[in-house]
């Protein structure tokens, strides 16, 4: 079992694998409490647990007023923004040959698998370390996701494969079907099941290789969303490609198939930065036509299991609203933070001025010790280079540019961090049209950057050290406008 596939589901993590995580990633023994929340590189208004590694997001759903996610814990939020840890330890003890990969969690409301009415019902990609083989399983809880049971003739789905995991499961209603998405990494197809009962299933038909398929496929994702413009309801399938990027489909879904509209097309992209993979969508079993919201693992399998961080490994994104726009190149995803994210800010400071060419320090910012919210509106002048420098301190930077000539914004992260970490200096590009408007949160060891309304965004991590605080603005050649607002953000932790 290679490291990149140990994104495991805690729903079903063992007491002995709890434990064992700590040597096996590397998190060193638990932070003293004195320093809980305060340790370097620890993020403030990022989820992150308390102790342990998390990786993919596992088992978004709404239900009963709460929002719920799991991944190596179980967590529970009313508006997305504060997250509280309901289960910090194993909550099901599984076969001692049998560690729990990714999964997603759904919401029984009919007792179609005989568990009762609500019954939540996981289903995670069980690994067998004895023949290497990885299969389907599922388990359920009767006390709102705290604890799950085993399912005592698991797995549910055997292809006898050693490259067969990360399901997701919907309802789909026409047919009054569970659908379960899963993918066949290393042939790069998502297979497609369905089951009355989320316990016997039946293989309907495979989609791919398509697309970017390179490498492989993983933690696929299946949701509708309205077309802004129109008002249909189009598929988007969305694949985890490379252990490095996202990709998505928009398309048509009978319950069977998934067709693409432009099956031959280039690749479309789900987040043009370097550290952001296997999101997925919060089901939302309180409300039919409710807003679409999504959370993923910033991150990158090539540096993961070597993150500098001292309480453990790993961190959620921000929570983000999905939108599907018509456009120019045709259908695509856009995405906006989660509104709620506002009662996180503290009293704004606002700059305004055109640009002198070289550095303009901002020390209003830098006193915000790298937990803010940006908002910049620039209006570049000709051939101009113009951007903002963040995390800066001890001849380090994360540098966001924008040239005027070319249309491209660059974010520039080689020379970010005072942690030795392979593969980590890196540059990250996108091209955007018309003046340059962003939404940038920092948080400490984090970036989220959303412009051109959200049809581009870049994510990634910086791990600046705990004085690269400062923030300043510049110009390459001089002449440029910039507006900008920046609010101070709150922690999330108490």
């Amino acid at each position: 079992m290679t490291l990149r596939h140990t994104s495991l589901f805690l729903i079903v993590l063992t007491a002995i694998a709890s434990r064992a995580q700590i040597s096996v990633h590397g998190a060193g023994a638990y932070a003293a409490d004195t320093t809980l929340y305060h340790e370097p590189y620890r993020p403030q208004y990022h989820f992150t647990p308390a102790h342990r590694w998390i990786g993919d997001p596992c088992g978004l759903i709404k239900h009963d007023g709460r929002y719920m996610a799991y991944s190596w814990g179980a967590a529970e939020s009313q508006d997305l923004v504060h997250w509280t840890e309901i289960n910090r330890d194993a909550i099901l003890e599984l076969p001692e040959n049998v560690a729990p990969f990714t999964g997603s969690v759904v919401v029984d409301k009919n007792n179609t698998s005989g568990w009762g009415n609500d019954a939540l019902v996981a289903a995670f990609t069980s690994f067998d370390r004895d023949s290497k083989k990885q299969s389907q399983s599922i388990a359920f809880s009767h006390d709102g996701g705290k604890t799950f049971r085993y399912y005592d003739l698991n797995p549910v789905i055997d292809i006898w494969s050693t490259e067969f995991r990360d399901p997701t499961v919907i309802r789909f209603e026409p047919a009054g079907k569970w659908v379960m998405a899963v993918a066949k990494a290393l042939e790069k197809k998502v297979a497609f099941y369905e089951s009355d009962d989320l316990k016997h299933w039946t293989w309907t038909s495979d989609f791919g290789p398509m697309g970017d398929n390179e490498k492989s496929w993983e933690c696929p994702d299946l949701f509708q969303l309205e077309v802004e413009q129109t008002g249909e309801k189009k598929w988007v399938l969305l694949v985890s490609v490379n252990w490095a990027r996202e990709q998505y489909f928009i398309g048509d879904f009978d319950g069977k198939r998934f067709i693409p509209d432009t099956p031959y097309a280039e690749p479309l992209y789900v987040d043009d930065g370097l550290d952001y993979y296997a999101s997925r969508v919060f089901q939302n079993y309180d409300e039919s036509d409710a807003p679409v919201y999504t959370i993923g693992w910033v991150n990158t399998w090539d540096y993961a299991q070597q993150a500098p961080s001292a309480w453990g490994k790993g961190v959620w994104s921000l929570p983000r609203r999905l939108f599907l726009s018509e456009t120019p190149d045709g259908l695509r995803l856009r995405q906006l933070p989660a509104e709620n994210l506002s009662v996180l800010r503290g009293a704004p400071y606002s700059f305004e001025r055109r640009l002198r060419a070289g550095i303009t320090e901002l020390p209003k910012v830098s006193d915000m010790d790298n937990c803010y919210e940006l908002k910049v509106d620039i209006k570049p002048a000709p051939n101009d280079v113009v951007g903002l420098n963040l995390c800066c301190g001890d001849g380090r930077k994360v540098s966001v540019s924008y040239n005027s000539a070319s249309g491209f914004l660059t974010v520039d992260r080689t020379n970010s961090t005072d942690a030795s970490l392979p593969k980590f200096s890196r540059i990250a590009c996108t091209h955007i049209s018309g003046n340059p408007e962003f939404r940038i949160f920092t948080d400490k060891s984090t970036v989220e950057i959303f412009t051109a309304d959200g049809s581009k965004v870049l994510t990634l991590l910086t791990y600046a050290a705990p004085d690269q605080t400062g923030a300043e603005l510049f110009s390459l050649r001089g002449g440029s406008s910039v507006n900008l607002t920046a609010w101070p953000m709150s922690s999330i932790h108490q």
